[in-house]
């Protein structure tokens, strides 16, 4: 157990990986890097497989909130270890993801996965892992889930207003529950170095 608690923590704060991959969207296929979105929040979205059950009820309510997350400077990220051609194939043949406009990003070599640790290797897929990263590169917040377990969207986006609002805001802090617009806390002096 202490070992899982040192991973878990030493991926906050820690810098996305280095290298290319291959994005489906807005009917092309382009090979990336993060330096893409230098300067922006990204969410990664990791899911098991495209043609799946659970996948397109998650990827097209985050669709569906997808403008809400643009206007707060992210850019959105689906990610599967499935190929950019898969991700095509299943835009192309399904109504829930067709409606899909965030970059689809392929990790067939699960390279991305095993990096931020949510790769399952005997089945060569991930688990539902969202990923919220500052305009730096560094992961600020992360939620893991059991891949028969679906995702709040919603809950996700708030997460991200409060990882934004803390950075833009030095010395405030974020309580329980907390939505833009409600007050928030800033602590003494003398507890910031402990949080």
């Amino acid at each position: 157990m202490d070992s899982m608690q040192n991973h878990t923590l030493s991926l906050i704060g820690s810098t996305l990986p280095e290298g290319k991959f291959e994005i489906f969207q807005n009917e092309t296929i382009e090979s990336i890097s993060f330096d893409k979105f230098k300067d922006k929040w990204v969410i990664l979205f990791f899911y098991p497989a495209d043609f799946t059950f659970v996948c397109p009820t998650e990827l097209s309510e985050l669709s569906d909130h997808y403008e809400e997350f643009k206007k707060e400077g992210a850019e959105v990220l689906s990610v599967s270890t499935d190929t950019a051609f898969v991700h095509k194939a299943w835009h192309d043949h399904s109504d829930s993801i067709s409606k899909i406009k965030f970059p689809m990003l392929a990790d067939p070599t699960g390279n991305l996965c095993r990096a931020l640790g949510v790769y399952i290797p005997e089945e060569g897929l991930a688990l539902r892992g969202s990923f919220i990263v500052d305009p730096d590169g560094k992961i600020q917040a992360y939620e893991v889930h059991a891949n028969n377990i679906g995702r709040n969207v919603k809950e996700l986006l708030r997460k991200l207003q409060a990882a934004k609002f803390v950075r833009e805001h030095g010395g405030e802090v974020c309580p329980v529950n907390w939505k833009p617009g409600e007050k928030t806390l800033k602590p003494s002096t003398e507890l910031i170095g402990k949080l």
